[in-house]
């Protein structure tokens, strides 16, 4: 399984962890929606410094006053989301070689946008909001901008 190994549609960007993901969770909040083109997300992280850019750098949209994601320039792959001030990104895991490696393990979170015909088969906690972007949006609140 290891190293983790991914990349955007076209192959332009590039990327490698040396360490599993800390954790892989569902996201169904609208802003994700809209951003991966999905009715949810599905996001890993990694420890810090275990992670690099092989080929290329993804290009940044700032989706809110709290979050921003990166893509690729030339193909449009959704590759990651920054919350602000945080230090690792949540990486989509759909531009993993082998997402079938990292089953969910954590929570499906943004569930008040979930689809009504989605239904959710498994017995991860289902949250509202997680605690991970109540944190970033505090920060926001608190004065945190994008350096």
């Amino acid at each position: 399984k290891l190293p983790v190994t991914r990349g955007c549609l076209c192959g332009a960007i590039r990327w490698q962890a040396d360490a599993a993901p800390e954790w892989v969770a569902y996201c169904h909040c609208r802003m994700c929606q809209k951003a991966l083109g999905g009715i949810f997300g599905v996001f890993a992280t990694f420890p810090l410094g275990t992670f690099r850019y092989t080929q290329g750098e993804p290009r940044y949209f700032q989706s809110s006053g709290w979050a921003r994601r990166g893509f690729c320039a030339d193909c449009g792959s959704s590759l990651d989301f920054w919350l602000v001030d945080d230090e690792v990104p949540a990486i989509t895991l759909g531009t993993f070689d082998r997402p079938g490696d990292w089953p969910p393990d954590l929570y499906h979170t943004g569930i008040d946008g979930k689809v009504p015909w989605h239904t959710i088969a498994d017995d991860l906690p289902q949250r509202r909001e997680s605690a991970y972007i109540k944190e970033a949006k505090a920060k926001v609140a608190a004065g945190k901008t994008w350096s």
